[in-house]
């Protein structure tokens, strides 16, 4: 075998293992926040109605929550119980909001 065959293969196993290794953070990261957006909207969810969102959570989509998750408190829990009867799409869901908070901190 050529030396510079050799050269290229382990330049090759070099830039593979780089950008797995990038691709592997970004989507751990990925998957944290979405956790902590879940985590955040089954808080907030028990705060404003002293009820568990986990009951009904798993009829909801994860686009769902996160769009849920721009209602301000007053519209929360009505807003979840029409995306529950009228199954929403996350768009839906947004356009129905009438009083944003809007999200600085996502990654």
């Amino acid at each position: 075998m050529n030396i510079n065959w050799l050269w290229l293969i382990i330049s090759a196993i070099a830039v593979f293992l780089g950008w797995s290794s990038f691709m592997m953070r970004q989507h751990y990261a990925l998957i944290c926040q979405n956790r902590i957006v879940r985590l955040e909207m089954r808080f907030r969810y028990f705060s404003l109605t002293g009820k568990r969102l986990e009951t009904v959570e798993r009829e909801l989509t994860f686009g769902q929550i996160a769009a849920l998750r721009f209602a301000s408190d007053e519209e929360l829990p009505g807003l979840l119980d029409k995306t529950l009867r009228e199954k929403l799409s996350p768009d839906a869901i947004k356009r129905s909001i009438r009083n944003w908070l809007p999200d600085d901190m996502r990654v």
